[in-house]
C-alpha cells in the first residue's frame, strides 16, 4: 500500500490479488514497477487480468483463456516445452517481454472475483469503523472476540498499556488465551484512544453475551460471558430470571441464576452489586427498637 499508493477502487481489487498470489508482487511485480518499467495499471494482479489483457492483444479468446490457466497454475517451469509453444504465441501477439518475463515466474494466481469480495468486504468493515464507530466495537467485540479481561478494559488507557505490555513480554511463553486476550485488549485500546468508554457489567443493563451501547451512546456495558468462567448457556440463565423480576438481594442472583460462588465473588469484586444486600431475609436488627 505503501509502495503503489492505490487511488481507485480498482487498486484495491489488484492489490488484494497481489498480495494472495505466489511470486507476483516480491520480485515481479514490484520489481517492474520500482524501475519504471510499467505502470500499475499494467501489472498482473489477478489471474483474469492475463486472459483479458491478452485478448486485447488479439490472440482467440479460447487460446488466451488456455494459456492464462497454464500461467496462473505455476506451469511455466514444470512444463517447459508447453511453455516454449505459448510464448511464441505471445511474442507472435507483440507483448511485451517483460509481461512475458512476469508471467514466466508466477507460481499462483488469485481470481479477481475473490479479491473483489475480500475487498468490498474490507470496504464495508471501514466505512462502519469510521463512520458508526461505537456501533463497529459492540457488534466486533460481541461477535469476533471470546476471550476478555475485563479488570484491564475496566482500567482506561494505562491499564490497557500496561496489560498488553506483560503479555507482550511472555512473548512465545504466553498461552494461546493470553494471546486472544491480548488481541481483544488491541482493540479495546483503540476503541478508548477514539474517546469511547467501558462501562462496568450492570446487573440489570448487561446483555448476556452482546456488548450494549449506553445511554449517551460513547460506551459499552459489556456482557456477562466477558466474566471467565462464565458460559452462554449461564448468561442467558442470567438474564432470562432478571427480566422475568428483579434481583432482591446477592443470595438470590446467585439462586435464581444459578450463579457459582467464584463468579459471585468475581462481580462482587468488581462492584457490580453496588448497593444490592447479600442476603434475601430480613434482618432482624430492623425490628429490635420496634
Amino acid at each position: 500500500l505503501t509502495e503503489i499508493k492505490p487511488t481507485k477502487f480498482a487498486d484495491l481489487i489488484k492489490i488484494a490479488g497481489l498480495a494472495h498470489g505466489t511470486d507476483v508482487w516480491a520480485g515481479n511485480a514490484r520489481d517492474l514497477l520500482l524501475s519504471g518499467t510499467c505502470t500499475f495499471d499494467q501489472v498482473i494482479g489477478c489471474r483474469d487480468d492475463i486472459m483479458i489483457y491478452l485478448i486485447k492483444c488479439g490472440i482467440d479468446k479460447g487460446k488466451a483463456f488456455k494459456i492464462s490457466e497454464f500461467i496462473r497454475k505455476g506451469k511455466t517451469a514444470k512444463e517447459p516445452d508447453t511453455w516454449k509453444e505459448h510464448k511464441e504465441v505471445l511474442k507472435g501477439a507483440n507483448v511485451p517481454d517483460w509481461y512475458i518475463n512476469s508471467c514466466e515466474k508466477i507460481k499462483y494466481m488469485f481470481p479477481k472475483a475473490h479479491a473483489a469480495a475480500y475487498v468490498t468486504n474490507g470496504f464495508r468493515v471501514a466505512w462502519f469503523k469510521v463512520y458508526h464507530p461505537i456501533n463497529y466495537y459492540r457488534v466486533f467485540l460481541s461477535i469476533r472476540k471470546s476471550d476478555f479481561d475485563i479488570e484491564a478494559m475496566l482500567g482506561g488507557i494505562n491499564t490497557l498499556n500496561t496489560r498488553i505490555k506483560e503479555i507482550e513480554e511472555k512473548g512465545f511463553d504466553a498461552s494461546v488465551k493470553e494471546d486472544a486476550v491480548k488481541s481483544t485488549l488491541e482493540v479495546a485500546k483503540e476503541m478508548v484512544l477514539r474517546g469511547f468508554k467501558f462501562e462496568n457489567i450492570s446487573l440489570t443493563k448487561s446483555d448476556a453475551t452482546m456488548f450494549v451501547l449506553n445511554e449517551n451512546k460513547d460506551g459499552l456495558y459489556p456482557p456477562f460471558t466477558v466474566l471467565d468462567g462464565m458460559g452462554d448457556t449461564a448468561a442467558k440463565k442470567l438474564v432470562e430470571e432478571r427480566n422475568e423480576k428483579p434481583f432482591v438481594s446477592i443470595e438470590d442472583v446467585q439462586y435464581r441464576g444459578k450463579v457459582s460462588q467464584t463468579l459471585i465473588d468475581k462481580l462482587r469484586g468488581l462492584g457490580v452489586f453496588e448497593n444490592l444486600p447479600e442476603s434475601s431475609q430480613l434482618s432482624l436488627d430492623l425490628f429490635s427498637n420496634l
